[in-house]
């Protein structure tokens, strides 16, 4: 285990502003305060979307931190097209980029969604994550994720067959099991569980917090949030909340003594983030080339 004065930690579950009206973490905000506990990289994971992912990197990238490029996605029940009231949900998955092949099929999985697979939220499926899973690291999850949900369900075996598929999928040192922990019932029901899954399929494990919000004192910011998105107010008893003040950007001490029997959770974050090097290059304006029919000149064919 690292010495407590040596511990580094980096933050892979965050969702910004850009996660409508769920997501306080204010880009304008987070880094200053991950420079105040000694972090040096962060992810952005936002639900099903990806367009705070430039003005993330550039704040990143003026605070000194390295920024990671990811989508929390939503995988279609059965397949994107299906659409049938109370049978075609969806099931959570981290997608992280490692590099320019990774952010092609990231924009690639996220614009199909929106496309082909939106239903209630913009969903992917499987068949598009066979297509387009290079160059990407996978996170198996919250408590929405596929392998959890499956453990909630008390189907231990239907969790280890999702969670070999998509280690088979993405690859050895590409797919780990995500562990987190806010305090919630269930957690204490899916963590043990994910535990053996990881000790009996060799999947290694990652420690993520579902940052929402920056600081513990703005959990009442983000509810207010989520009364706006549902149309309840503070006073209603049946309105949509989080149970606990627990879904901040904890710092690597939090994060290490909240692990504490498995630090190596902690410690594959860091791992993860010198895998992925994806850097944005501005000022390249990329047009697509245009052919014009029966063999004439572009211009000519304008004109």
């Amino acid at each position: 285990m690292p010495d407590v004065t040596t511990r580094q930690f980096t933050h892979l579950h965050v969702h910004t502003e850009y996660s409508l009206l769920d997501g306080a973490c204010r880009i304008d905000r987070m880094f200053e305060h991950l420079k105040s506990m000694g972090q040096t990289a962060c992810a952005i994971t936002d639900h099903g979307v990806m367009y705070g992912s430039v003005a993330f990197f550039d704040a990143a990238k003026a605070a000194g931190i390295k920024p990671i490029i990811g989508c929390e996605v939503y995988v279609a029940t059965r397949t994107r097209f299906d659409k049938v009231n109370r049978i075609d949900g969806n099931s959570h998955l981290i997608l992280l980029c490692k590099d320019e092949t990774g952010y092609k099929n990231l924009i690639k999985l996220v614009s199909a969604g929106f496309i082909d697979g939106f239903y209630s939220k913009p969903r992917i499926d499987k068949e598009l994550l066979e297509q387009h899973h290079e160059g990407l690291i996978c996170l198996s999850a919250c408590l929405a994720g596929e392998v959890p949900k499956a453990i909630l369900a008390g189907d231990y075996e239907r969790a280890k067959r999702t969670a070999l598929y998509y280690q088979d999928l993405f690859g050895e040192g590409n797919y780990y099991i995500e562990l987190q922990d806010h305090g919630l019932e269930e957690d204490q029901v899916v963590l043990p569980q994910l535990m053996r899954l990881s000790r009996e399929t060799g999947i290694p494990m990652v420690a993520t917090n579902d940052a929402h919000y920056i600081t513990k004192e703005d959990a009442k910011m983000q509810s207010i949030l989520l009364c706006i998105q549902t149309g309840k107010t503070i006073a209603d008893a049946d309105r949509m909340e989080f149970q606990t003040d627990e879904f901040y950007l904890k710092s690597a001490d939090e994060m290490y003594d909240l692990f504490s029997m498995v630090p190596e959770a902690c410690e594959n974050t860091n791992k993860i983030a010198e895998k992925c090097n994806f850097e944005f290059t501005f000022g390249d304006t990329k047009l697509p080339y245009f052919r014009a029919p029966d063999g004439m000149e572009n211009q000519e064919y304008f004109e």
